[in-house]
């Protein structure tokens, strides 16, 4: 059985990944690549690739989850290399919602994107 909370947080990292509005060959692979290591089968992730458009990005319910849940949103948007202006507008906008203040963000986001 696939952990619920885990799943949310890839599903997430999905709709993160298609919010520039494409999805690039590197991030597929990258998402494939954590998809194998949550155990989510084959099916299912295509699913949610073709799917990604549609979701509603998940708030996790502790603290613990928000700050791993950012950390893993703001380093799957740069795998590509390009850390475009719709993915740092929805992580910008999912850290307030997870209670981070906007100077966190900038911080946390100018310490990975230098």
């Amino acid at each position: 059985m696939l952990d619920p909370i885990r799943l949310e947080h890839f599903r997430n990292l999905v709709s993160l990944i298609a919010a520039d509005g494409k999805i690039e060959d590197i991030e597929r692979m990258t998402l494939s690549k954590i998809a194998y290591q949550r155990g989510i089968p084959v099916d299912r992730f295509k699913v949610m690739l073709d799917k990604a458009h549609e979701y509603k990005y998940l708030i996790p319910q502790n603290h613990h989850d928000r700050e791993r849940q950012l950390q893993e949103m703001i380093e799957v948007a740069l795998v590509d290399g390009d850390f475009s202006n719709a993915e740092k507008d929805l992580i910008i906008q999912v850290g307030e919602k997870l209670g981070f203040s906007r100077s966190e963000l900038d911080s946390i986001i100018k310490s990975h994107h230098t």
